[in-house]
């Protein structure tokens, strides 16, 4: 069951760092930012709620400033390989549920995985493939153009298991749109399901709604 997002924390706050917080904050979550670097901490100010000028790669730190009781957590402190690293155990050693790192090359991101975080990236090699898909695929869009106020969200069914899509009949109740599902056990999506497929407990479903309606969804 995927981990429900409460706080986030961003430590790093250059390019990367802040442009990921500033869309957190759009998108109407609380956001903790950190940085050492005291320019960077006050260009985030003006959007961040709460920015802190502090050490990341000290443990005791973070945990002073609340990061061990925060859902996720991103990591984005420049090239430096061994300050990511430090401060990613810190993190799991603190009990942080979901640690994602940004990675500056394969090695860096095979270490970090070793380490035990949850989701390792290259924003290069992240934006090659969207534009080489681009450029293969005319008309491919890397961003669906939603209002802010809408999401696609991934539900795990409990209490709807035994019966139908027709019978929960979400886009008439709520105006949520089922995109795909897959099924427990499965490994891949199955997009646009069948409106009699039976649900079990444990189905992953992905819909697409306005976050209001969303929010009442109780799968």
């Amino acid at each position: 069951m995927k981990q429900q997002v409460s706080e986030i924390g961003i430590i790093g706050l250059g390019k990367f760092g802040f442009q990921f917080g500033q869309t957190l904050v759009e998108l109407g979550k609380k956001v903790i930012g950190v940085d050492s670097n005291p320019e960077n901490v006050k260009r985030a100010q003006h959007v961040i709620p709460f920015v802190y000028q502090a050490d990341a790669i000290d443990k005791e730190t973070l945990q002073q400033l609340g990061f061990g009781d925060l859902s996720h957590v991103l990591v984005s402190v420049g090239d430096s390989v061994s300050a990511s690293s430090m401060i990613s155990m810190y993190l799991k050693e603190l009990g942080v549920p979901q640690v994602w790192v940004k990675a500056t090359n394969l090695d860096h991101q095979k270490l970090l995985l070793k380490i035990g975080v949850n989701e390792v990236f290259i924003p290069e090699h992240l934006a090659a493939r969207q534009l080489a898909n681009r450029v293969a695929m005319p008309g491919f869009i890397s961003e669906l153009p939603f209002a802010q106020d809408m999401s696609i969200k991934e539900l795990v069914v409990k209490g709807w298991s035994g019966q139908t899509l027709r019978h929960i009949d979400l886009t008439n109740r709520f105006n949520v749109q089922v995109i795909s599902l897959k099924k427990v056990g499965d490994r891949k999506f199955s997009f646009i399901p069948k409106a009699d497929l039976l649900l079990q407990e444990g189905d992953t479903l992905m819909v697409i709604g306005y976050n209001v309606a969303l929010a009442k969804l109780e799968p």
